[in-house]
C-alpha cells in the first residue's frame, strides 16, 4: 500500500509541474509573439546563443541543450534566419556541421523580447 501511496503523490507532482509549466509556456508564448513576433522556441535559440557569450555556436551543440528536436530546431533556426536575426555557416572543419550565430537585428530583437520574458516569469514563478 505505501508503494501506490508514494508513486501516486510522484505521478501527482510531475502532473502538478506540467501544469505550471504549460500555463507560463503559454504566457510566454501569447506575449513573445504578440510584442516581438517570435515564437518562445525562437527566443529560446536567441537567449542560448546570447546565453554563451561566444561568437557562434554548432547546430548540434545548440540542439543538445535545447526540448526541440533536432528537426525543430533547424526549421526554427531557418525561419531566424529569413528574418535576418541569426546567420547559418558550415563549419570549415567538418562540413557537416553547421554553426548559428546571431545578427545585430537579432541581438536587438532578443533585447527588446527579454524584458517581456522576464516580466511574464516574474508574474507567474514567484515563490507561493
Amino acid at each position: 500500500m505505501r508503494r501506490m501511496t508514494s508513486e501516486g503523490v510522484l505521478v501527482e507532482r510531475w502532473r502538478s509541474l506540467l501544469t505550471s509549466y504549460n500555463e507560463v509556456a503559454g504566457h510566454l508564448e501569447r506575449a513573445l509573439q504578440d510584442r516581438h513576433g517570435l515564437t518562445l522556441s525562437e527566443f529560446e535559440i536567441l537567449d542560448r546563443l546570447i546565453a554563451q557569450e561566444c561568437e557562434k555556436r554548432r547546430m548540434q551543440d545548440l540542439a543538445a541543450d535545447m526540448y526541440l528536436s533536432q528537426s525543430a530546431l533547424s526549421r526554427a533556426v531557418a525561419r531566424l534566419e529569413k528574418a535576418g536575426l541569426v546567420e547559418r555557416a558550415l563549419c570549415e572543419a567538418d562540413r557537416r556541421g553547421v554553426f548559428v550565430k546571431i545578427t545585430e537585428p537579432g541581438l536587438a530583437r532578443h533585447t527588446a523580447a527579454r524584458a517581456t520574458h522576464l516580466a511574464i516569469l516574474a508574474e507567474h514563478l514567484q515563490p507561493a
